[in-house]
């Protein structure tokens, strides 16, 4: 979560390229899509709650930042439809907004926005509802095509344009919405913010699913109306491999893999599914309080966002004094624990003795104290990046 948003030269955390490749018949037929936050400048600094608080960071900038990264898009990829998958309530909805009234000054028949809201048109299980927005964006996938190469390696189609699709991690959400598998969905999907990553998720795949159908067709593999799903061995190793890719980018950013995979697997939640996911969800919030400050260091040092200096003093320059130079989140829940456990075992004497009452009630009001102190602190007993950027 250190990485959110866009800088303000409008390079936005979690992009990734994703390129489909098909060989057959001596023809290589290729799509690309991207994924990528929110770009403007915005954060969700963590502070031991499970989903922080999202905070637009000078607002003012949104269109100019927005502005840099569409034209960066459209350089490399030419024309660019954005699918933004977030709520339209709550937080999340902060976020869509500012996303749709910065990008609005800079549409035009090369970029085009569009927002689906997942929750209100699909619910909880009609899923097979996101044809709803394929229906939408087919002029484009159809306008701006596919790469394809015969077999002696000339271009005979040229893809013109790229998909951009995002949610708030760019993960789970994306993944399955740039490959969304054809099936029915036999359960209710509680909505979360996990699951809008994933729901990002089988966009992605939806839309790859589409375009690889299509350049099989074009190929002479299939006939007309001839679609994966009709063929199991290829559909379930479709659904792997997408599976596969998602649970990657995941552990890259998140540390994790991809949440909801057993539904891009085989099409339908499981018992063993859900139990990893619940793994899963422990081990990001572990993650992301714990060890991603460290890990965020290490990356900036590697890629020279912060350039060590022999000539001064090595001391994180973001160490500071106060309660920040005594804050560790492993000692203070011990003296909870400790201050609990006290709490109780004065309690269990308390009918031999008046006076243990006492004691529980000091106990008790340690434990809550140090409790209170560390909600009420969050963010300096979290592991945060100690380094900063050089001023340019």
């Amino acid at each position: 979560m250190w990485r959110r948003g866009a800088d303000p030269d409008g390079y936005v955390a979690n992009f990734v390229e994703t390129e489909q490749i098909v060989q057959m018949n001596g023809f290589t037929a290729s799509f690309v899509q991207v994924r990528g936050s929110m770009p403007f400048l915005w954060e969700q600094i963590v502070d031991l709650t499970y989903k922080p608080k999202f905070e637009i960071v000078k607002p003012e900038e949104a269109p100019r930042v927005a502005e840099r990264h569409f034209l960066d898009l459209r350089k490399k990829y030419g024309s660019v439809l954005a699918i933004d998958l977030v709520n339209t309530t709550g937080a999340e909805g902060r976020l869509s907004e500012k996303f749709a009234s910065a990008v609005q000054p800079i549409l035009s028949d090369d970029l085009r926005y569009i927002h689906f809201d997942f929750h209100k048109i699909c619910g909880h299980v009609h899923f097979e509802r996101l044809s709803i927005l394929y229906d939408q964006i087919a002029d484009f996938l159809d306008k701006n095509g596919y790469l394809l190469l015969n077999d002696k390696g000339e271009k005979m189609k040229e893809q013109l344009g790229v998909v951009r699709t995002n949610c708030i991690d760019c993960l789970d959400r994306t993944n399955v919405t740039q490959c969304f598998p054809a099936v029915t969905i036999s359960g209710p999907v509680q909505t979360s913010t996990d699951n809008l990553c994933f729901l990002n998720a089988v966009l992605s795949s939806m839309i790859g699913r589409k375009m690889l159908e299509l350049q099989l067709r074009r190929i002479g593999v299939f006939a007309a109306e001839e679609t994966i799903s009709s063929h199991t061995n290829l559909d379930e190793k479709y659904k792997i491999l997408w599976a596969n890719h998602g649970d990657d980018v995941s552990i890259q950013y998140s540390g994790t893999p991809a949440l909801k995979g057993d539904f891009v697997r085989y099409g339908k939640r499981t018992v063993q599914g859900i139990l990893n996911d619940f793994y899963n969800a422990l081990g990001r919030y572990y993650f992301n309080n714990f060890s991603d400050g460290t890990k965020q260091d290490a990356i900036d040092l590697l890629q020279g966002h912060y350039i060590v200096s022999v000539s001064r003093d090595m001391t994180p320059p973001s160490q500071k004094g106060g309660l920040e130079a005594v804050a560790h989140f492993p000692a203070a829940f011990c003296l909870v624990s400790l201050g609990l456990f006290f709490t109780i075992l004065s309690l269990s004497q308390a009918r031999y003795d008046l006076r243990h009452l006492f004691f529980s009630a000091l106990w008790a009001t340690i434990s809550i104290g140090i409790a209170a102190v560390v909600k009420a602190n969050g963010r300096i007993f979290c592991n945060r990046p100690r380094l900063h950027k050089p001023r340019r």
